[in-house]
């Protein structure tokens, strides 16, 4: 009887050595600021981690004031990803909230890939903090991202990489994608023109020409001198068509159209996705949503239509 009770005893030891790893082992919480950053992380990521999202679809980054659920999520986070460049006015109380204890990373600032100044509004000549909108932008993201969560779980960190990898070559092919299909668009009309100064980077990247109303959300929006300044634009390059964001009021761009006689087409999606069910439901999805709508409105070539 004896050796039996000794045999079961040094079975269960033996049994929770082998499994005390993954007892030890919790998934690490990684809270992010808004949707975009919650998609592209939550792919890097796969079931290795757990991302809560401050900001939800169809929500401002810009305007946004933290709830209950954000400040308990941020209390049991192991990490904040953030975008950076003042995107996120709000941030100061995230900052509060975690003090020392977090470590918080803005990926755009620490992203490999060349950053665009605002050319207008309050943070004219500011580093332009819209990155993710050019896919390549996004894959310097996702490298940051998938490097930040190794560091933080490094058992982890080759499932990490090969989904950061596969990621990448999504966004590649979606960056051609995008060339062939807005490449039918004649040059006479490759003229983007929207409220806020948030397609600076997707402009660049396809040699579209751009304009906005103003640089970032939360400065004051449709200032008179600037609807002025704009409507003069317009007279003289007489675009296509105008442009309004899903989570900025269409009234101002509207009042532009009507002014200037021409279409008013949107919304674009650019500092939020949407819903689930909606058209912008993740970052591919949202980059071909926009595409599609600017092919049509800036009178692109139909033959694949």
């Amino acid at each position: 009887m004896r050796y039996k009770l000794m045999y079961v005893s040094s079975l269960l030891v033996a049994l929770l050595l082998v499994n005390l790893p993954a007892m030890a082992q919790t998934p690490l919480r990684v809270v992010v600021s808004f949707s975009v950053i919650a998609d592209l992380t939550e792919r890097v990521a796969g079931d290795d981690a757990s991302v809560d999202v401050i900001v939800p679809p169809g929500e401002d980054v810009h305007r946004w004031e933290l709830t209950p659920p954000n400040v308990l999520a941020l209390e049991d986070a192991d990490l904040v990803l953030y975008n950076g460049f003042e995107l996120e006015p709000w941030l100061r109380d995230v900052q509060a909230i975690v003090e020392d204890k977090l470590p918080m990373v803005a990926l755009a600032e620490h992203a490999d890939y060349p950053t665009l100044p605002l050319t207008i509004g309050r943070y004219q000549n500011s580093a332009n903090p819209h990155m993710w909108m050019a896919p390549q932008g996004a894959a310097a993201y996702v490298d940051v991202i998938a490097d930040t969560l190794s560091a933080h779980a490094p058992g982890h960190a080759e499932a990490f990489k090969q989904r950061a990898d596969d990621l990448k070559q999504t966004l590649t092919d979606l960056d051609a994608d995008i060339q062939e299909r807005l490449d039918g668009i004649p040059q006479t009309n490759r003229s983007l023109v929207t409220s806020e100064a948030g397609l600076a980077y997707f402009a660049n990247a396809y040699d579209l020409e751009y304009t906005a109303l103003w640089g970032m959300n939360h400065e004051t929006l449709g200032k008179a001198a600037a609807m002025a300044h704009l409507q003069a634009q317009l007279a003289d390059t007489r675009p296509p068509a105008l442009f309004y964001e899903s989570t900025t009021p269409k009234i101002h761009m509207d009042a532009q159209a009507r002014d200037a006689d021409l279409p008013l087409a949107g919304p674009l999606y650019v500092d939020a996705l949407s819903a689930s069910d909606g058209p912008a439901a993740d970052y591919t999805a949202m980059l071909r949503h926009n595409v599609e709508l600017l092919h049509a409105a800036l009178g692109g070539a139909r033959e694949e239509d």
